[in-house]
């Protein structure tokens, strides 16, 4: 059974740093790809990066305070995120494609989720 966990949320002021982590089982990662989504209450969901064997690691968002990383040994995955702005705030998710083992190009393409953790960036 597939499960992704994700940790690491919190309160932070603005300029701060979080790692998120997520944990995965019932898989392995080495031949997947895994990506985070985040959400505002009232938006869409939007990609942040995702990270696959075959791709390497993809950005969507494009500012460079974020990257992602892969720990095969521990099949987790984390996002490190620096120089926190407010609009940084969201519930962020992991989840895998149920289609592909690549990223993919539609957050509809994404099967499996985590029940997410917060991040508040906030002075």
């Amino acid at each position: 059974q597939v499960q992704l966990v994700e940790s690491g949320g919190g309160s932070v002021q603005p300029g701060g740093s979080l790692r998120l982590s997520c944990a995965a089982s019932g898989f392995t990662l080495d031949y997947y790809a895994i990506g985070w989504v985040r959400q505002a209450p009232g938006k869409e969901r939007e990609g942040v990066a995702c990270i696959s064997y075959s791709d390497g690691s993809t950005y969507y968002e494009a500012s460079g305070r974020f990257t992602i990383s892969m720990d095969n040994a521990k099949n987790t995955v984390y996002l490190q995120m620096n120089s926190l702005k407010p609009e940084d705030t969201d519930v962020y998710y992991c989840a895998v494609p149920g289609a592909t083992m690549r990223c993919p190009g539609l957050i509809s393409e994404y099967y499996y989720w985590g029940q997410g953790t917060q991040v508040t960036v906030s002075s």
